[in-house]
């Protein structure tokens, strides 16, 4: 897993690159930088994804894990 750090340089640089692509757009029409557009949107979407999980991570721990104790702790309340 990449750092927030990392993460967060790459949303930075795509976002200054989307910038960049919307102002060519704006002059005029051109199929690439569309397609460009789209691609950039797409991939900060999925960066702000792994943002989030990396935050999660780093606050709450593993999912997997908590998922595993949850169940362990819903076993002995049965149990008990």
């Amino acid at each position: 897993m990449r750092t927030l750090t990392d993460i967060r340089q790459e949303i930075d640089r795509r976002s200054e690159r989307r910038v960049d692509v919307m102002r060519a757009l704006s002059e005029g029409y051109d199929a690439t930088l569309k397609a460009e557009h789209l691609d950039l949107e797409e991939r900060i979407a999925q960066l702000w994804e792994e943002q989030r999980h990396a935050r999660a991570m780093l606050r709450h721990g593993d999912r997997d894990l908590i998922i595993q104790r949850a169940r362990q702790d819903e076993r002995l309340s049965r149990a008990a």
